[in-house]
């Protein structure tokens, strides 16, 4: 026994020397790392730091035992037994298993970190030197890299490595090169003066080209990097044609629809929703006949986001004739009340309502003869919203003006409840 702990104790020391951390401090930077359970106090459910034996034979860190014991108890948290002594005796063995443990677990991940630092540290200066498929090779590396550890992409930050792979963003870049240095910027911490710097019209020109022309990774990239660039509330990005070309093709997106429209709509939005001066141009560019066509197909989640950016572009005027000129928008918006959620009932509303104030004659019957009556009373009879109540009924006695009582409750269909 006592060549076993004086070898156990060996152990420990070069293992705790090599390392040459505290207990505590290697528990704290391996928080995510499996502890093997034995190792685990049963109080906290945390690593145990000083060990120590109760006389039922129970292990538990000496702080939580004492705390136990502080509270009144006189039993084995573990087992509920009385205790006949309160005595608690250091179990050093465990402790230097522990600390064992630990110190060869901390010394292996911090050679890991010093080669994912070398590795990244390589490729910057491969970069420096090489061209063509070379440098496409080097970038994938790079991109894994900085994807996976968080100390590659601080290594990166710290020597020079964003400027670097930002200047492989030019007039002549490949969209294998582009690609992937748009990949790995995504996953850094971007300074303002690198933001500014991509917010120029030659940058965003080519970001929209490498979006457009990608695969499905690389849209998503350049998708996030144009979410943070917004962000920012620069007028530069905001209203650059290129840019609003670029998202409605996303959201155009047949390839893949249920991804690439959600992330389209979704950039729209922000746009629409707080840049007024871009809505004329969406307007012009046919963003509302895009988004009418798509109304159908969409899911829920989508639907929701394309009403929200038809209902701010049709504050415009141009807005309007828009919406008024796309064929069966009034059916089709009709449709969509109290079919999906009171959110987009209410936006759908707020739609044929700014269709209505241009063409009340013409809106009021298609909308009747689709079914808006039955459905203005379906709202007003539920639980959504006293607004949303209000503008249905006056919807309805709008509507009233061009029928006679008799037709339009035929039209309702809700004779009983009507009268």
């Amino acid at each position: 026994m006592h060549f076993f702990q004086a070898s156990m104790e060996r152990k420990y020391d070069n293992a705790n020397i090599e390392a040459g951390v505290d207990l505590k401090v290697m528990i704290e930077e391996m928080e995510s790392i499996h502890v093997p359970s034995v190792f685990i106090c049963p109080i906290s459910h945390e690593p145990m730091q000083d060990p120590v034996t109760l006389c039922t034979g129970q292990t538990y860190d000496r702080s939580n035992i004492l705390k136990w014991f502080s509270l009144g108890h006189k039993t084995c948290p573990t087992t509920m037994q009385e205790l006949w002594d309160d005595v608690v005796t250091p179990n050093s063995t465990l402790s230097h298993l522990i600390l064992t443990w630990f110190s060869q677990k901390y010394l292996a991940m911090k050679k890991k970190l010093e080669d994912v630092q070398g590795r990244a540290l390589e490729i910057l200066n491969t970069l420096k030197k090489v061209k063509g498929q070379a440098r496409v090779r080097a970038l994938q590396d790079l991109r894994q890299l900085v994807s996976s550890h968080v100390n590659a992409r601080k290594t990166l930050e710290e020597n020079g490595g964003v400027a670097l792979v930002f200047n492989f963003l030019g007039p002549f870049t490949s969209h294998a090169v582009g690609s992937e240095a748009i990949g790995i910027i995504v996953c850094l911490d971007l300074s303002s003066e690198v933001k500014r710097s991509l917010m120029h019209p030659a940058e965003i020109s080519l970001l929209v080209d490498i979006m457009n022309e990608g695969t499905i990774e690389t849209k998503m990239n350049c998708a996030k990097l144009i979410e943070m660039l917004l962000m920012e509330g620069n007028n530069e990005v905001v209203s650059s044609l290129s840019l609003l070309v670029g998202l409605l093709r996303l959201v155009r997106d047949k390839k893949h629809p249920n991804k690439m429209v959600s992330i389209g709509l979704i950039l729209l939005k922000a746009i629409t929703c707080s840049h007024e001066s871009v809505r004329s141009s969406l307007i012009s560019l046919g963003a509302i006949s895009l988004l009418v066509e798509l109304l159908p197909s969409l899911n829920n989640e989508c639907l929701e986001k394309a009403l929200y950016i038809l209902k701010v572009l049709s504050t415009l005027q141009e807005g309007r004739m828009a919406l008024k000129e796309c064929p069966n928008i009034i059916p089709n918006v009709v449709k969509l009340l109290m079919r999906v959620s009171e959110r987009c009932t209410q936006l759908a509303l707020s739609i044929l309502w700014a269709i209505y104030k241009l063409a009340p004659e013409e809106c009021a019957s298609q909308a009747v003869e689709a079914g808006l009556a039955a459905k203005l009373l379906l709202v007003i009879q539920s639980g959504c919203n006293p607004g949303l109540k209000q503008m249905s009924s006056e919807f309805l006695k709008m509507c009233s003006l061009n029928y006679s009582t008799s037709i339009l409750v035929s039209k309702c269909m809700l004779t009983t409840t009507i009268q």
